[in-house]
């Protein structure tokens, strides 16, 4: 009876041992890859507001303005564009869970009067080679020099000026909640700062 008790004395000792080594480990190598994967994310946001504005002469990255809306989970991210102190544009990140597998987010860059300038998906997980065509540039040169408020950006479908994804309807329509979704925060926050 004694060498089970030692037996299961040591199994249990080198469980504890294992999982205290495994867990200083992953510890470790959290600390060592989460500077290298911030500044990765921050320079895809760059890029990304590079390819969404105007050109523009000041760091929207450091003017980040967060709001929370009704119509998002997390705050709203709005980037002010601005060259020779003139404003050029915003780069609104919208986003919406009701794409085809969950969420789609996207970030839209729109002119002072509130033309979209042009649009990157940032995050979406819609179905390969139906609904991921939501990043082709075809697609979103439908929204292109488009204002929301002048022109319906819903699917045909619905009565809109959007031609829908063969295949993909759902990730399209998810796709223009998003772009309207960017476009009300940027007309929302236009009548604050004329207030």
């Amino acid at each position: 009876m004694r060498k089970k008790k030692d037996t299961f004395l040591n199994m249990l000792v080198s469980l504890f041992v294992i999982t205290i080594v495994a867990g200083f480990s992953l510890g470790f190598v959290n600390d060592v890859t989460k500077g290298p994967i911030a500044k990765a994310k921050l320079e895809r946001k760059i890029q990304a507001l590079k390819l969404v504005l105007p050109k523009f002469d000041n760091n929207p990255v450091e003017d980040l303005k967060l709001i929370k809306s009704n119509q998002a989970k997390d705050s709203v991210e709005i980037y002010a564009a601005y060259a020779d102190s003139k404003f050029v544009g915003t780069a609104i990140v919208g986003s919406t869970e009701k794409g085809f597998s969950g969420l789609i987010k996207i970030m839209v860059g729109f002119k002072p009067a509130g033309d979209i300038q042009n649009i990157v998906v940032l995050e979406q997980k819609e179905t390969p080679g139906l609904g991921t065509k939501i990043k082709d540039k075809k697609f979103i040169q439908q929204y292109i020099n488009k204002n929301p408020s002048l022109n319906n950006i819903k699917v045909k479908n619905d009565g809109g000026e959007i031609d829908a994804l063969t295949g993909a309807t759902i990730s399209t329509r998810a796709f223009s909640e998003a772009v309207q979704m960017a476009y009300d925060v940027f007309k929302e926050e236009n009548n604050n700062s004329k207030n």
